[in-house]
């Protein structure tokens, strides 16, 4: 049996932990730069409030107090969700965490947790067997669901769907019951036929847009056609990766489980601008925060990198195919606005002033004079563990030490963790605020991360 737990609707739950004025409220979080909405309340989603829509497109609503808006906190949900996956790590045999809100689990045997179901079994609320079509099951599983649903509630304040079934994309559709459940547990029958007629083939995990229309043309209309489809038609659709969602759904696993701890291939971080950027100075100094920020979740791995691509994005204000703030859509084309160099370094390194020394001379090449900016970003490559085995300089001196990770930086490193990011900062990133660095004029206290912003007790 798998497990999915998956918090309902994240970024907003975690703003309403601190910030209890905001329950029952419709209210949306903002992407960078307080652009659009990224995150709805189940209030601002009654509204009829697309996802996506641009701020602009609602301040007036705002100002009248219908609406709230808070702007993204990274720093916050970051940490919250490390609490709900260590919360799951205490109660359930195997976790594997999916994204900063959703995470698989493997829950104890049903012998485990027979004593469980058998004392919840005589709590359950009847009124919960009519208030779904689909009935509620007398399940160790449902009672182990109700009472880690409570605890993560109750320890984090986090309102989370659990749902479970015997493959993961059956767990999906579980857990998509769950969270219009009242007890917000589901475990899926043994024989989901009823489950899987009502809903919608494009609703099923890994099933895209453009694979519905597909479907359709084939008479697959809901998830229960899809699993009794033949294997020949499913897939001359979508190939091998359809046919494995349609064996899931007929209960054999398929998707094999992922290590999402595991050393990534490269590692980047980048921003849209504040404001566009029209100085050298300011392409310096953001690739600079930009590769120190990369650089930390590098030595977080444990990894040296070869080298690193920077690159910056112009901005472009006007023309038919962009849009209001400068911005051409995807698949507009515009690679001339993208400008791209690559540097590698001198020998592999996780020390941020090695790598700023070695990218500060390629950062020219990307500027124009009288160009405007409104990105730029890094990526580091060439990744490798910091005690794999290297290959040195014929005529470098003896002497040479092989890099190796520096006292340095395990120091400031230590120090950002635990004072709040960025106290301990390079110079070149620039000193105080920059017409570069990411708006948020709405952004809540980081109250779990950073001292100095503490909740206040009155």
């Amino acid at each position: 049996m798998i497990g999915l737990v998956d918090v309902n609707n994240c970024f907003v739950s975690c703003e309403r932990v601190f910030n209890r004025s905001l329950a029952g409220r419709p209210v949306a979080v903002l992407s960078n730069n307080d652009g659009c909405c990224v995150a709805r309340s189940d209030e601002f989603k009654a509204l009829g409030i697309a996802m996506g829509t641009p701020y602009f497109q609602l301040k007036n609503r705002e100002a009248s107090g219908e609406l709230v808006f808070c702007s993204s906190n990274y720093e916050l949900y970051g940490d919250m969700s490390r609490r709900l996956i260590s919360i799951l790590r205490d109660e359930a045999l195997d976790v594997e965490q999916y994204s900063i809100d959703e995470a698989f689990i493997t829950p104890p045997s049903p012998e485990a947790l027979e004593g469980i179901g058998k004392r919840e079994e005589r709590k359950e609320d009847a009124d919960f067997s009519f208030r779904s079509p689909f009935p509620v099951p007398h399940s160790p599983y449902f009672a182990y669901g109700r009472r880690l649903r409570s605890k993560i509630l109750r320890w984090i304040g986090l309102p989370c769907g659990i749902g479970f079934a015997p493959t993961k994309t059956l767990a999906k559709i579980a857990d998509h019951i769950a969270k219009k459940r009242p007890e917000g547990v589901f475990v899926l029958p043994d024989d989901p036929t009823d489950v899987l007629a009502s809903l919608p083939a494009g609703e099923v995990w890994g099933v895209g847009r453009r694979l519905v229309v597909k479907l359709r043309a084939e008479q697959i209309f809901s998830a229960k056609d899809l699993r009794d489809a033949r294997d020949d038609v499913i897939r001359s659709i979508g190939g091998v990766t359809l046919l494995r969602t349609a064996t899931e759904l007929r209960g054999t696993p398929c998707n094999e489980d992922k290590d999402y701890d595991a050393d990534p291939d490269s590692i980047s971080c980048s921003r849209s601008f504040g404001e566009p950027v029209g100085s050298l100075e300011g392409l310096e100094e953001s690739i600079a925060s930009f590769t120190a920020q990369a650089a930390v979740k590098l030595r977080r791995h444990g990894l040296f990198a070869a080298g690193c691509n920077i690159y910056a994005q112009i901005f472009r204000s006007g023309g038919k195919s962009r849009g209001p703030d400068g911005w051409r859509p995807p698949g507009a084309g515009g690679e001339a606005d993208l400008r791209i160099r690559s540097v590698a370094f001198p020998e592999p390194t996780d020390a941020t002033n090695e790598m700023m020394k070695a990218l500060r001379p390629a950062i020219p090449a990307l500027f124009l004079p009288g160009t405007k900016y409104r990105k730029t970003g890094v990526v580091f490559f060439g990744l490798e563990k910091a005690d794999a085995p290297k290959q040195l300089d014929l005529f470098s001196h003896p002497s040479s030490p092989i890099p190796h990770p520096s006292k340095l930086y395990k120091a400031i490193d230590s120090l950002n963790a635990r004072f709040g990011k960025g106290k301990v900062f390079s110079a070149g990133e620039g000193i105080g605020d920059k017409a570069w660095k990411m708006k948020r004029g709405k952004l809540s206290k980081r109250v779990t991360t950073r001292w100095d912003e503490l909740m206040t007790v009155r």
